[in-house]
């Protein structure tokens, strides 16, 4: 069996994990904990990545798709004050955006790097004139705590007391991975990203399926961006998701545009904020604080530039389809 690295740090965060549980198991945990947000809009909004490209539509939108989403699901929710409402109207924007990537990309045939750098633009442009201050939601989405899980032993206290949202994209994860590799779907959306023309002719529409995919990844974009704005932080600024975006494409190549993989991916970026947040705290580090905030992206960048060569693409990203004709 071929090594991987995304073995190599599982296995090594593992360890770790186990040595600073412990010699202090109280701080060890917190920090873990901590990770979990960090890590879940990454892990959203690299899904968005693994089903649009396992199509073959590149989507560079993602991090536009966040922003807006982020946009309407707080102002609307602050002015219904419903964060529910607020919650799914940010889904709805994403499934707009998703939308409009479909017919870019699809229909028009349009080069997919630019339409998701138009969604970009327009997004930042869009939120920015809109932007208002003062105000306010309601509340953020409260924590749930999971009565048997949250008991086990050093992982319940983990897992537990995180909101609706976090334990909502959790499951959607592993679904994701379950109809990509066990079901029909998921044969036949890696069949159109490889081989777009044998599945089509095998009985398969192609547009209609990646029409299907992207506006449903659209949805997850929407999700994530919403999650940001509801329940990780209850705010919105202009710029508000920071890059988010372009740092789970990253993600999503590391994990090798696999749902599981890209999770552990984010869960492993998620953890690296959480270790430098800790180390500023503590004041462990005296160094300037923006080159303790600098370490997450110095480990992507490191991470990326070493597994990047050794993973394949799917065979149809990026290329639009032209139906044969006989």
């Amino acid at each position: 069996m071929k090594f991987r690295l995304s073995y190599f740090v599982i296995i090594s965060s593992i360890l770790l994990f186990a040595y600073f549980y412990s010699q202090n198991s109280i701080v060890t945990s917190s920090v873990v904990f901590t990770a979990i947000p960090f890590a879940l809009p990454l892990a959203l909004a690299a899904m968005v990545g693994v089903m649009c490209e396992r199509t073959g539509i590149v989507n560079i939108g993602i991090e536009g798709t966040m922003l807006v989403s982020a946009f309407t699901a707080f102002f609307l929710g602050a002015i219904l004050k419903n964060i529910t409402a607020g919650l799914f109207i940010g889904i709805m924007t994403g499934v707009l955006v998703g939308l409009l990537l479909s017919v870019m990309t699809i229909t028009w045939k349009m080069d997919q790097i630019i339409a998701g750098v138009i969604i970009n633009i327009m997004a930042a442009g869009i939120t920015s004139f809109l932007y208002r201050q003062n105000f306010r939601i309601p509340s953020t989405f409260a924590p749930i705590d999971l009565p048997i899980l949250g008991d086990i032993p050093v992982v319940g206290p983990i897992i537990s007391d995180h909101g609706p949202i976090t334990y909502l994209g959790i499951i959607f994860i592993f679904g994701l991975w379950v109809a990509l590799y066990k079901t029909p779907w998921g044969l036949r959306s890696r069949s159109v990203g490889e081989h777009p023309s044998s599945a089509d002719t095998a009985g398969v529409s192609v547009v209609r399926l990646r029409y299907l995919n992207v506006t449903i990844a659209g949805a997850v974009g929407g999700l994530a961006g919403s999650y940001l704005a509801l329940e990780a932080v209850g705010i919105f600024e202009r710029g508000f998701t920071a890059g988010k975006g372009f740092t789970a494409l990253a993600i999503m190549i590391f994990g090798r545009w696999n749902p599981l993989g890209a999770f552990a991916a984010a869960l492993f970026f998620g953890l690296s904020q959480a270790v430098t947040n800790q180390l500023m705290i503590d004041e462990v580090v005296q160094i300037p604080q923006q080159f303790v905030t600098m370490l997450p992206y110095i480990l992507t960048i490191l991470i990326l530039a070493i597994s990047a060569g050794k993973v394949r693409p799917p065979a149809a990203e990026g290329i639009p389809y032209e139906k044969e004709k006989v």
